[in-house]
């Protein structure tokens, strides 16, 4: 974004004007009723559509249909059912207790719909990403416009489809496009943005988020680190990491990027790794239980990465054959700092192996590098767990599994500093889309009795105050 004036093409300015000309009167009719019927109209829709969102995740990036079940379509319907259930609650205005200091009143705190909102989708995970946050939005009372990723056209287009079937244009509407779009929608005055990508883009957003001062969340990125422990159970350990890793062909923000097994039993976890993932994916480029990268251009930057450690000393011991957007799951040891694989995100099916013997040069290695949005603990030793999460930040932690924390409804989801600001799911989902706001009702309050003039004797009352307050 620049700092000249933006010209806004039309139809975007005609799709946001007509939305926030229905925040008015949405303010007062869209109560409880109103919003669980929205939230059914969604689900029936993706209910009703399964098989076609199906068929477009194949196309985009050949998504396997268990995968796409898995992990598009039943977090969002786990996300609405929970809105649904609890919806009447959230609403509700929550009573304040009483203080010294406002002896004589009472309070209370008013969730309200923030107003119009932009959801900016990302490719990853193209149709849970967007309508997911769809679920906290309209819960919240909002409108929404979401922008789709143009990676991922046929998802894109679809979404767009099944929007216009489910709601009017002045409730959901999509606005398809690249580049461009993203920066015409983000130059108007939204009342709260919420982003999903990676954290270069992530501070664009906030930038274009401060120019009109929006509310914004960020869901970004980051290197998730892994850590095996000498008393982990090593069979449960390969087996969810290779379900963590390789889901999705690894292009998942939450996804384990990189290991750190303790030297004692490196060896025989590597093999218990490298069965697992014969298993699971067999010894092919091709398998149909993996995904494919999204696009050639994020398959030749994960075929740089891989020849840039290898001509640095890194070695190959599973897989690394790739073929265009097709890329063989695989591990590499031997990492060094000045690989760029040791600090950029990898987001692709390749796993580091690194050992340690001293968990001091774990933990001073996790905490020298931007703060990840998840973490993940192989350990049974419950001493050494709580020092790792102690001497860490991260925006979540799994101990003993990986990327489930995500569809827990009732956990915050959400990074912190580098990966993401604000939480998202269930009623932290409905709070980032909600201004709440305080309300105070006098009821007999003595607080005139200190009003100017300050004579003598409200100088002595304000002293009396500030002994029983202060």
């Amino acid at each position: 974004m620049t700092e000249k004036t933006m010209t806004i093409p039309v139809d975007i300015q005609t799709v946001f004007d007509v939305q926030t000309a229905g925040v008015t009167g949405r303010r007062r009719t869209f109560g409880l009723p109103e919003r669980k019927d929205a939230l059914s109209r969604l689900s029936d829709v993706i209910k009703k559509n399964e098989a076609a969102i199906i068929a477009a995740l194949a196309q985009d990036f050949g998504k396997p249909e268990t995968e796409t079940i898995l992990t598009e379509i039943l977090p969002v319907l786990q996300e609405i059912k929970h809105a649904r259930r609890h919806l009447r609650r959230w609403m509700r205005p929550a009573r304040v207790g009483l203080t010294l200091a406002a002896f004589g009143t009472s309070a209370h705190v008013r969730p309200e719909a923030r107003g119009v909102c932009l959801i900016i989708a990302p490719w990853n995970y193209p149709f849970s990403l967007a309508l997911g946050p769809l679920v906290s939005c309209l819960a919240a009372g909002n409108s929404a416009i979401i922008k789709p990723s143009e990676m991922t056209p046929a998802t894109s287009a679809l979404i767009a489809r099944l929007m216009a079937d489910a709601f009017p244009p002045d409730l959901v509407r999509v606005v398809e496009g690249a580049v461009q779009t993203s920066e015409a929608l983000l130059a108007l005055p939204f009342d709260h943005i919420f982003f999903t990508g990676s954290p270069a883009v992530g501070k664009i957003v906030m930038a274009a988020a401060a120019k009109t001062l929006a509310s914004i969340t960020l869901e970004l990125g980051g290197k998730s680190p892994t850590i095996i422990g000498p008393d982990a159970n090593l069979k449960h350990a390969a087996d969810w990491i290779v379900f963590g890793k390789f889901s999705n062909a690894g292009q998942t923000c939450i996804a384990p990027d990189h290991l750190f097994v303790h030297a004692s039993i490196k060896e025989k976890f590597t093999g218990l790794l490298r069965e697992r993932m014969a298993i699971s994916y067999g010894n092919k480029v091709s398998s149909a239980n993996l995904a494919q990268v999204v696009n050639t251009h994020h398959a030749d930057r994960l075929g740089r990465l891989l020849a840039d450690a290898t001509m640095k000393g890194a070695r190959v011991i599973h897989g690394g054959d790739h073929d265009g957007t097709r890329f063989a799951p695989t591990l590499i040891e031997a990492i060094t700092p000045e690989m760029d694989i040791g600090h950029e995100e990898i987001f692709g099916p390749i796993l580091p192996i690194m050992a340690y013997d001293d968990l001091s040069d774990v933990i001073a290695q996790i905490n020298a590098r931007p703060k990840p949005l998840s973490m993940y603990i192989f350990d049974k030793d419950r001493s050494r767990i709580d020092r790792i999460i102690n001497e860490t930040s991260s925006g979540s932690v799994g101990i003993n599994l990986t990327l489930i924390q995500f569809i827990h409804n009732g956990l915050p989801f959400g990074g912190v500093n580098n990966s993401g600001l604000g939480n998202a799911h269930g009623r932290y989902g409905f709070r980032a889309f909600s201004h709440e706001r305080a309300v105070m009702r006098n009821q007999l309050s003595a607080l005139p009795l200190v009003f100017a003039p300050y004579t003598t004797s409200v100088k002595r009352l304000i002293g009396i105050v500030k002994r029983v307050l202060g």
